[in-house]
């Protein structure tokens, strides 16, 4: 246990002292703008593209809960269509909402 923490403790303190190197020049800060706007902009396409394929999913799933009850109770297939549609509405539009936070951020 002993040797274990020795060996931890060596490769922290390692770690520690090779930040410094990690520090940037002032060229290559100036040039970091750009990289971090083409890069948000490539986060906010995987960001969207993964809240509509999520949305797609719970979708699906709404969709086959509403055909499961309405196959078990077929006198309530009305009431839950009205819930399947309203279940359907908040999710497509928590997608619109990511779709305009996208456009917000990168409209800079």
């Amino acid at each position: 246990m002993n040797r274990l923490r020795f060996v931890l403790f060596s490769v922290l303190g390692m770690l520690m002292l090779a930040a410094p190197t990690f520090a940037q020049a002032a060229e290559v800060a100036a040039d970091n703008a750009f990289t971090v706007s083409k890069y948000a902009k490539l986060a906010a396409g995987f960001g969207f593209g993964l809240a509509a394929g999520l949305a797609a999913l719970g979708q699906s799933r709404v969709a086959a809960a509403a055909a499961e009850g309405a196959a078990r109770n077929p006198g309530a297939s009305g009431r839950i269509q009205t819930l399947m549609i309203l279940g359907l509405v908040f999710i497509e539009t928590l997608v619109l909402f990511t779709l305009l936070v996208a456009f917000l951020f990168l409209r800079v």
